[in-house]
């Protein structure tokens, strides 16, 4: 594993992800053109998430969501906040195009348990903070086993079996799987929520 994740992985990843890039660059400046007409703004979504060793950087997505509010400034609900070309981009996954970026860098890998919200990080137990000793991926074991549609525990159970078992076989088979669940646009979201309901610790 250790060979595989320190040398083969980050160059399979780098090859992939520059190809990707090239081949997706046209759709990205037209989903950019989209986004600045729908709501003349920053058409990227910059924010900081743990890595590796739970060293943070800064995540680049496209923008999904608008910065509306309410009379109290609080910002309001996913559901509310959504716009129609962000519903569209996140079906489709689309929205995750800048993070080949990330992956050319080295700041991510395609397979791995996706970076969270850096406000989590003292809210894991031990057993969760291993889902730090690999790489942050673009798509992992938790989105093609049902993505936001499973609760915390599940996720993290998920993404702790992947650290556990990676190898080439089954990134082969999560990246095989993620195209059949962006084609059918499985586990999009979770009950009510937009999103992923936040996560608030661990019951112990």
């Amino acid at each position: 594993m250790t060979i595989y994740c320190n040398y083969i992985k980050p160059l399979i990843d780098k090859i992939i992800a520059l190809i990707l890039f090239v081949l997706l660059f046209p759709i990205g400046i037209i989903i950019m053109g989209l986004l600045l007409v729908e709501s003349f703004s920053n058409p990227f979504f910059v924010q900081s998430r743990p890595g590796k060793g739970g060293r943070t950087f800064r995540m680049i997505k496209f923008r999904t969501m608008n910065k509306a509010m309410d009379s109290k400034g609080n910002l309001l609900s996913d559901d509310q906040r959504i716009t129609p070309i962000g519903q569209w981009l996140r079906k489709t996954s689309l929205d995750e195009i800048p993070q080949l970026l990330h992956v050319i860098k080295g700041e991510m890998s395609l397979v791995g348990p996706r970076p969270l919200l850096e406000e989590y990080l003292p809210l894991y137990n031990e057993e969760q903070k291993k889902r730090h000793e690999v790489l942050p991926g673009i798509t992992g074991w938790a989105q093609v086993n049902g993505r936001n549609a499973v609760d915390w525990e599940k996720r993290f159970q998920l993404d702790l079996w992947y650290v556990d078992h990676v190898s080439f076989w089954l990134d082969l088979k999560i990246l095989l799987l993620t195209l059949k669940k962006v084609v059918l646009r499985e586990g999009i979201s979770s009950g009510s929520f937009v999103t992923m309901e936040k996560f608030k610790g661990t019951v112990q």
